[in-house]
């Protein structure tokens, strides 16, 4: 289009000239640009409303990519490029890391198997590979202990269990809950680090019973747990650094909907193609 060709090269040469060029009035091109503005501010808007939706929504979590593939899900065919700068001129600000700090390990139980998971982090079905662990949560009342169970699979949260303390009981109730959710799983190896509440032989006992295959990661390696770990900076940043919990049950609620509302069923995981963790053992027909 004529006036297209004056706006596109209007940054080297003279509005006039190239209007002449291609036998066009200033004015017309003026009143064109004007209108085509108009356009494109109007789509701004409407395209910013649906960026802001998709921030608020996923928590303040979500950068440019993830809210690409979210608003790409609802039908729009903006580009990464365009969100990234209306995210950014808007001034809506992605939440960011913080350093955090492992708990410290009790003393040494006898219950020290071998590091068969290997760092595959990868599954070709669900109830292949899980992976465990435990980190803490700080509140005005102490540290509230959360014990985590993910399928390498769909890296869905499978089991978890809280208390007040670390416990032996902790791990147990986490795995508990997630042969509950996933009946008589067949080969599948469970990798842990080598915590006392993995090494206990109540905790060894539970695995042989439903012929899961222990792994642990080797002495202070923490990169053999990595995804587990991954999990655990990611509840951290996106969630736990924002609140001030003021009781054990107010963390409790808050980690119950992060997890099993926020993160398995609404968080778009980049190892998934950006889909949600149910939304992919759904694709993927998981019964």
């Amino acid at each position: 289009m004529k006036y297209a060709f004056v706006r596109d090269h209007a940054a080297q040469y003279p509005i006039r000239r190239l209007c002449r060029t291609v036998g066009a009035s200033p004015s017309g091109y003026y009143a064109w640009l004007n209108r085509a503005e108009s356009r494109r501010s109007k789509a701004n808007r409407t395209l910013l409303a649906q960026i802001e939706t998709a921030h608020f929504d996923s928590r303040q979590t979500y950068g440019p990519i993830r809210i690409h593939r979210e608003l790409h899900s609802q039908g729009s065919t903006a580009g990464l490029n365009r969100i990234a700068r209306l995210k950014r001129v808007a001034g809506l600000r992605t939440r960011q890391a913080l350093v955090w700090q492992q708990a410290g390990r009790g003393r040494t139980f006898e219950h020290i198997v071998e590091h068969r998971l290997l760092r595959r982090f990868y599954a070709d079905r669900p109830n292949e590979r899980w992976v465990a662990d435990i980190t803490f949560i700080p509140t005005a009342q102490g540290w509230l202990y959360l014990s985590v169970i993910m399928d390498l699979y769909s890296r869905l949260i499978v089991g978890w269990a809280m208390d007040k303390k670390p416990s032996q009981e902790l791990a147990t109730l986490a795995l508990e809950m997630s042969l509950g959710r996933r009946a008589k799983p067949i080969g599948l190896l469970l990798h842990t680090d080598q915590g006392v509440q993995y090494r206990t032989a109540r905790y060894q006992a539970l695995l042989a019973q439903n012929n899961i295959q222990p792994s642990m990661s080797r002495k202070g390696n923490c990169h053999d747990n990595a995804a587990m770990e991954s999990f655990f900076h990611t509840l951290k940043t996106e969630h736990v650094r924002h609140h001030k919990y003021r009781t054990f049950d107010e963390a409790r609620q808050s980690l119950f909907d992060y997890i099993e509302v926020f993160y398995n069923r609404q968080r778009r995981h980049s190892y998934l193609a950006y889909m949600t963790p149910f939304e992919y053992e759904r694709l993927h027909a998981v019964s």
